[in-house]
């Protein structure tokens, strides 16, 4: 395989490989393969080593965070930096991107999330593709995973009430199952500008047995990696949402954040918020999003009426 069509697969193989001649115990070769055959290959397995990018890397842990302990994320984090470490060695890529990606022990030590800004979410927005604006503005403002995108079927869409009925996800093997945990079972209202685009893209929808809302265009389930490369990526290029070395700025998981800083500039409550993104539990919501609660200037404000009130009694 030459360096230009090498994927992270095939660096997995040659890290496993290179794993057993070590003489590593044949208990931490299985967890290694686990790793891989579980949470690494079926949802980035795919990519070429010389496109494998941070966001990619940062995309991938965002959403294994919130699908699996913290723990695990960190075990697995661990092997793909061994994996791109092996693929360096060998000279297939010139960095590896994975040591840029920091998850340390506590969560108010951790780097803090890329998300979209206003005048990116507008950009985004108007730049999008015809085919693909129905996913890139429900993804924006539903907070919807990539996921539950993927696997959401046009008979969960009520147009009549006005919501979006979150009951089965798409695996990272594109099988349709339901969501992992019961907190992803819910509904979300639907914003006037996402009816009214999804209503009119369900005429143009490419039809498949499994009756999707962003189907590929065989009407099939779409995968992750292709609407990261194929649609996202080219978007905010375009769009001019680049890093200063021209790469994204973020990853596709980041429309999920979009959201979620938009629902909270809204005043609404953290159990809402929690409801309406799927967590499991409101310590997840704060953890992820907590710094977003805080408003200095309303806090002075609360400060100067507390000391009114106090004095003027």
């Amino acid at each position: 395989m030459t360096k230009a069509n090498a994927t992270i697969k095939y660096a997995a193989l040659l890290w496993l490989k290179r794993c057993k001649l070590d003489g590593l115990e044949r208990a931490t070769i299985r967890s290694y393969k686990g790793h891989f055959m579980h949470h690494i290959g079926p949802k980035i397995g795919g990519l070429l080593l010389e496109e494998c990018t941070a966001a990619d890397v940062q995309d991938f842990i965002d959403e294994m965070l919130e699908e699996n302990s913290r723990a695990m994320t960190k075990k697995v984090l661990t092997s793909l930096r061994s994996i791109l470490s092996t693929a360096q060695s060998r000279g297939m890529i010139d960095k590896n991107v994975a040591r840029e990606i920091k998850l340390r022990r506590a969560s108010r030590n951790d780097k803090e999330r890329i998300i979209p800004t206003k005048d990116e979410i507008r950009e985004l927005i108007s730049k999008a593709p015809p085919r693909h604006k129905p996913l890139v503005i429900t993804a924006l403002l539903t907070g919807m995973r990539s996921s539950e995108l993927r696997g959401l079927p046009w008979a969960n869409v009520d147009f009549n009430k006005g919501l979006i009925h979150i009951k089965q996800r798409a695996d990272r093997y594109n099988a349709i199952g339901v969501p992992k945990s019961r907190a992803g079972i819910r509904t979300i209202p639907m914003s006037p500008l996402v009816a009214s685009t999804l209503k009119d893209w369900k005429s143009q929808c490419p039809k498949g047995d499994l009756d999707l809302v962003f189907p590929n265009g065989a009407g099939n389930v779409e995968g992750h990696a292709n609407i990261f490369h194929r649609i996202f990526k080219p978007l905010m290029i375009s769009c001019d949402i680049v890093d200063s070395d021209g790469k994204p700025k973020f990853g596709f998981h980041s429309l999920r954040h979009a959201a979620a800083s938009l629902f909270i500039e809204q005043g609404w409550t953290p159990k809402k918020i929690q409801v309406l993104l799927g967590h499991s539990s409101i310590n997840m919501t704060f953890d992820v999003y907590g710094h977003l609660f805080h408003n200095p200037e309303e806090d002075i404000a609360q400060m100067a009426k507390m000391e009114s009130d106090l004095l003027a009694a």
